[in-house]
């Protein structure tokens, strides 16, 4: 299967959350070739942004954002150029109120003809009654 991940999905890898499990299985088959996993060329910068506020927040300790994001890194989807998106993601944000970093994976998945997977609940929320290959983290097996 092929899946466009967004960044909740990744921080799931590292940061324990309610579906870590699910995540983590995710990205064990990603490793082991069992599905593809893709997202725009930016998830990285969103990753790294999602740590180092982790840590303001106290979620994590100071200085564990830069070991967990290289852990990340170790494992990224394959990324694809965000800008020939752009468009399409303006286009979607415009129409749906909703941010334009989510967008993008949004507008990845549906030129993929592929599911989008998130965990996080407001993007599900605000998008998936429009966009149904929009697949709740918690969903999966």
């Amino acid at each position: 299967m092929r899946y466009s991940l967004d960044p909740s999905v990744a921080l799931c890898w590292v940061v324990p959350r309610a579906h870590s499990g699910k995540a983590l299985r995710l990205r064990a088959d990603y490793q082991r070739a069992v599905h593809d996993l893709i997202a725009p060329s930016h998830f990285p910068a969103e990753v790294a942004s999602a740590l180092t506020k982790s840590e303001r927040q106290g979620v994590i300790s100071a200085g564990q954002a830069l070991p967990l994001l290289d852990d990340v890194l170790n494992d990224l989807p394959v990324l694809q150029a965000y800008e020939p998106l752009l468009r399409r993601a303006t286009d979607i944000s415009s129409r749906t109120r909703a941010g334009l970093y989510d967008c993008l994976y949004v507008a990845l998945a549906e030129r993929e003809n592929c599911d989008l997977v998130t965990a996080d609940d407001k993007l599900v929320r605000n998008l998936q009654p429009h966009f149904r290959f929009i697949i709740p983290l918690s969903a999966l097996p």
